[in-house]
């Protein structure tokens, strides 16, 4: 499959998402990496949102609470090229009850190869990476010839 480039600029747009019991951890999070996070955008699902935006005294663009919708919204932003990196802290031993819509973010993020960190571990690695301020190209399948593919519907007979 070929390969389309998207040039990502030096201001990032970083989604931050976080299960219920992993709120409190993402705020210490982006409290710690405030300056760094200052000159980025920044999008996030529903009470993450808020208390970001109440904590960091960022512009935060808030979206619907993830069970509402809010990860389809992550997820069709990662799509249309709007979302450049995933900062999600998701609870891996609690069981939520939209679980499809948390495992159809996850994928968008990797279908369309943007980072995705799903710990703080991971995030600090990131948010420190001297790729996090430059330009940076990355590779994404050149979906097109899938989008086009003549598909054989059969007869109709059964």
């Amino acid at each position: 499959m070929q390969q389309k480039k998207i040039n990502m600029v030096p201001d990032k747009k970083i989604a931050l998402v976080a299960h219920d019991n992993k709120k409190r951890d993402l705020l210490e999070w982006a409290k710690y990496n405030r300056d760094l996070l200052s000159h980025h955008e920044i999008y996030a699902t529903g009470t993450t949102g808020e208390t970001l935006t109440r904590e960091l005294d960022l512009k935060i663009n808030k979206l619907q609470s993830g069970p509402l919708g809010g990860d389809q919204q992550i997820g069709a932003k990662i799509v249309s090229n709007e979302i450049d990196f995933l900062i999600f802290f998701w609870d891996p031993l609690e069981p939520q009850p939209h679980d499809p819509d948390v495992k159809a973010l996850l994928r968008m993020a990797v279908v369309w190869n943007i980072p995705i960190a799903c710990n703080r571990a991971t995030a600090d690695f990131m948010i420190s990476s001297p790729l996090m301020d430059g330009e940076y190209t990355r590779l994404v399948p050149d979906y097109e010839e899938y989008r086009t593919r003549n598909i054989d519907l059969g007869s109709g007979k059964r």
